[in-house]
């Protein structure tokens, strides 16, 4: 993995635009209740700020203590939140129960009203997903800013379905797949392939991510590993094995690491041979995060030293 990214700051231009909601994770777990900022897509500023990449984040918080607490740790990565974003009376929460294997479940609180302003810039890659595109009146917010945007930069999306929040499930798929169009390169879990389309194999899930448009397909599938697809390629990447804290940001660190490849690499990204590579580092990312309490990914040096020290796995390309 080369890191072309020396950190990112007020005086750098964005490189990256993530625009959706940030939110404050209140866990409870057997020792107690531990609150953390999320959501979903301020855990992928986050996550590439630590990765050194120049980014800001577009999104609805209150001026409160949570406010506050995800304003401080999105800046100690080097994220610039966008002028705006500090709109709302009070900011998010999600109420996450972990089950006995790790895996998390949530209640929201939750309003998101999209500040009515325009990026004063086109970053190279802008990239959305979660609450911020289902969840009115800021959905049709992001889209507009999608349409304005897509044309001039590469657009990524991890939709990270959340049920409880969304309207009926033909509502929810419309919503999704009307959103394709304006998508370069998107993400899911099995979990959101599975819901989205119940009776398709994530094969028959790529395939048709890709016919409304996208250029790269991506399932996860957890401890199975993930896939990755394009119109002329398909790569099984296997996942990282790993002792599991939990697994809350194991998504948000895979899509980071996933957009710092596609920064890295430009167009190359998007041949067959570069496939592999891409998931094995995305893989690493999420390893590295869900070996560790909380939506707390890896820097670049430790994503370099993993990467270094694991042996070649095989990959399979199709």
């Amino acid at each position: 993995m080369h890191n072309p990214y020396p950190g990112g700051s007020a005086q750098n231009p964005l490189d990256v635009l993530v625009i959706g909601e940030a939110l404050v994770d209140i866990v409870n777990t057997r020792e107690g209740r531990i609150s953390y900022p999320g959501g979903s897509p301020a855990n992928v500023a986050y996550g590439l700020g630590r990765l050194g990449v120049p980014t800001g984040l577009l999104t609805a918080i209150g001026e409160d203590e949570h406010g506050a607490a995800i304003t401080s740790h999105l800046h100690s990565a080097g994220v610039q939140l966008l002028p705006g974003s500090t709109s709302l009376t009070r900011t998010a929460t999600a109420t996450a129960t972990l089950a006995a294997d790790g895996s998390a479940s949530y209640e929201f609180d939750i309003l998101w009203e999209l500040p009515p302003v325009a990026p004063a810039m086109i970053p190279k890659v802008l990239h959305t997903g979660s609450i911020a595109t289902f969840l009115a009146p800021g959905a049709a917010s992001v889209r507009t800013l999608l349409e304005q945007s897509h044309d001039s930069c590469l657009v990524t999306y991890d939709p990270n379905i959340r049920p409880a929040l969304l309207g009926s499930h033909a509502e929810a798929q419309q919503t999704f797949e009307d959103l394709l169009p304006l998508i370069d390169v998107i993400k899911l879990s099995d979990e959101d392939a599975q819901w989205l389309y119940p009776e398709s194999s994530p094969d028959d899930v790529a395939s048709r991510l890709l016919n409304h448009g996208a250029r790269m397909a991506v399932i996860t599938r957890g401890a199975e590993g993930a896939l990755l697809a394009t119109p002329g390629a398909r790569a099984t990447i296997p996942s990282v094995k790993t002792n599991v804290a939990d697994t809350i940001g194991a998504g948000d660190s895979y899509m980071a690491a996933l957009i710092f490849e596609l920064l890295a690499r430009g167009e190359k990204a998007f041949a067959p041979t570069a496939l592999g590579d891409i998931g094995q580092t995305a893989a690493v990312a999420a390893a590295i995060t869900v070996s560790r309490p909380g939506a707390n990914p890896p820097t670049s040096a430790e994503l370099q030293a993993r990467l270094e020290g694991l042996k070649q796995q095989p990959l399979a390309v199709v």
